[in-house]
């Protein structure tokens, strides 16, 4: 997946001004458009209810926040800062259908994504993105 759209745009000190929730806000998008975009190359013939569905289990603050638990110990210092910066910001919302705990590491996991999407460290990305799928699939989460 190309996600060169932002390329040059911003560099490391132009996103740590940046709100974390504002990070994590872009991460959702952005890891959504992955997963999306995943299942319907593995699932073409899948109907759009059955794709949701599969999405959801990608997406929800549980598995948000059991995927970061599992790749915490892959992630390099500054990637660790930026999920924690997102995971203790305090948020305006509160979750619906996921404990506090897990709405704050998948908000953290949220931020992360969006770090690495706007600085443009795109195989960094897709090395994260890919290895949460291989965790999926695997039925870790």
């Amino acid at each position: 997946m190309d996600f060169s759209l932002l390329k040059g745009r911003f560099n490391n000190n132009d996103v740590r001004q940046i709100n974390p929730l504002v990070l994590a806000y872009v991460g959702d998008a952005i890891y959504e458009v992955f997963i999306r975009t995943h299942l319907v190359e593995k699932n073409t013939e899948m109907s759009v209810h059955k794709l949701h569905k599969e999405c959801i289990q990608f997406v929800k603050a549980h598995a948000q926040s059991e995927f970061i638990k599992k790749l915490e110990d892959k992630l390099t210092e500054e990637e660790i800062y930026f999920f924690k910066r997102g995971r203790n910001s305090k948020s305006a919302t509160t979750p619906k259908n996921a404990d506090i705990q897990e709405y704050r590491f998948a908000t953290g996991f949220e931020a992360l994504i969006g770090f690495l999407y706007l600085t443009n460290q795109i195989e960094r990305l897709e090395y994260l993105l890919n290895t949460i799928v291989q965790i999926h699939d695997n039925g870790g989460v």
